[in-house]
């Protein structure tokens, strides 16, 4: 069980999850969310949509959220390596196989990647490919482009 809470934002319609007072989950592929949690505006998700508005109007950098991302011990490790990733900057799915201790496993960190839960909030879209190549994104190339584009990254065409 968990509270879910939908806003329109500069970018697409999101939803954002809340679970035991973190957020879980966040959608921008309405169509993909479960029908099992209860439609309430909490304390939380006004404040994660506050933050995310923010954000995307480039007045705050950084998230200051609780966050519960459900997975594997590897794909946790992936997304903490993710959240490492400073606001303007890339790294590669190498770099990010490097940093978890695991270099031969590029294309599981890329599976981990696909598989983030809260996307944006775990900065996913700052992943790219060895040769600055924009690839592979959970939800669209277009969206990943847009939030590097937002976060002043020059995008290889």
């Amino acid at each position: 069980m968990g509270y879910i809470f939908s806003s329109k934002t500069v970018i697409w319609k999101i939803s954002i999850v809340e679970q035991n007072k973190k957020i879980s989950h966040l959608f921008l592929k309405q169509k993909e969310i479960p029908n099992i949690y209860e439609y309430k505006a909490t304390p939380l998700l006004k404040e994660a949509f506050f933050q995310l508005e923010k954000y995307l109007e480039w007045k705050i950098k950084n998230f200051s959220l609780p966050l519960n991302p459900q997975g594997t011990v590897f794909m946790k490790s992936v997304w903490e390596a993710l959240q490492k990733i400073p606001y303007g900057k890339t790294k590669s799915y190498k770099e990010i196989a490097e940093i978890i201790g695991n270099p031969k496993a590029i294309r599981a960190v890329g599976m981990a990647n696909n598989k983030n839960p809260i996307a944006i909030f775990i900065p996913c879209h700052r992943v790219i490919g060895h040769n600055g190549s924009l690839v592979g994104y959970g939800w669209w190339l277009e969206i990943k482009k847009k939030l590097l584009k937002l976060e002043g990254v020059k995008i290889k065409k």
